[in-house]
């Protein structure tokens, strides 16, 4: 009995709460959907934010044992066997959630979960990778999830993520990951080093980690706009800048003190970013979606 209840530590590494930073490209997708079941749009965020992260997360953990900051903990505990064990339960309980919406979620859910797997272990440590690393987060976390969060939400099969609409916001997707994912590494570039884990963002360094998701950022913010104008309408466009305003704030203000000081890109200030980065995306898809249906 005492196995179904899992230690602190282990909940800790599964990192629950830290799903929330994901949220933006499930909403994304949620915000395209025309006509909306809300049973299907439920059961695909309790299968991903719940389970499938959370399992990503803690597998992750228990091979990297990290002993710094990581994303979501600050002062990660000592990982233990049974992190291992809930990982997989997470994942399993994640694919029996999606096989109640449809084959393709299920196989999709097969997929990212091995992706993400492939990330931390020993025997293939895409980590260790810069660019296949770096690829390999941005496509499955950005044009992946939006795939795999439409085709939960809508039922159809992967033939209409063919359709403009849906695919530009895929890889619009993958660009906004590309950009943000160094600067999720740029605090851990000790314990990468110590590692031999050669990250995006190390081979950047910190400063050049900064002009990279500046450069990203500016591409994916002028392929929303592009896209809101093609799709839907001004007022859409200029909303998205407005409502990211503080993002933009928040970032130079950081880069600044970053430029005085290296110290500055540390764990703290990074989830800081993250926070106002998932909460003013989110803020816009979710009001994108209530001027567009209701």
């Amino acid at each position: 009995m005492r196995r179904l209840i899992f230690g602190p530590s282990t909940w800790a590494h599964l990192r629950i709460p830290f799903s929330v930073y994901l949220m933006p490209i499930f909403l994304l997708a949620w915000s395209l959907v025309p006509d909306p079941d809300w049973w299907r749009i439920a059961l695909v965020f309790v299968s991903l934010h719940f389970f499938l992260y959370p399992a990503s997360n803690g597998y992750n953990s228990y091979f990297d044992k990290d002993e710094e900051s990581i994303g979501g903990l600050e002062r990660p505990p000592a990982v233990e066997k049974e992190l291992y064990i809930a990982s997989l339960l997470f994942d399993g309980i994640a694919l029996l959630i999606g096989a109640l919406l449809s084959w393709q979620f299920v196989l999709m859910l097969l997929v990212y979960g091995t992706i993400s797997k492939m990330y931390s272990h020993p025997s293939v440590r895409l980590k260790a990778m810069p660019i296949m690393g770096w690829l390999a987060a941005g496509i499955f976390q950005g044009a992946f999830t939006f795939g795999m969060s439409w085709v939960g939400m809508t039922g159809e099969g992967f033939s209409s993520l063919l359709q403009p609409q849906l695919w530009m916001a895929a890889v619009l997707s993958t660009v906004m990951l590309l950009g943000s994912y160094p600067m999720t590494q740029v605090y851990q570039h000790e314990e990468d080093g110590r590692r031999g884990d050669e990250t995006i963002s190390r081979k950047l360094g910190v400063l050049g980690t900064f002009h990279f998701t500046m450069a990203m950022f500016g591409l994916a913010s002028a392929g929303f706009a592009v896209y809101y104008l093609q799709f839907y309408t001004l007022t859409d466009a200029v909303l998205y800048f407005a409502i990211l305003g503080p993002v933009l704030f928040y970032f130079f203000g950081w880069y600044v003190q970053v430029r005085r000081d290296r110290r500055a890109a540390d764990f703290r200030r990074t989830m800081r970013l993250n926070a106002i980065s998932s909460i003013c995306l989110s803020t816009y898809f979710v009001t994108f979606w209530l001027l567009h249906q209701l």
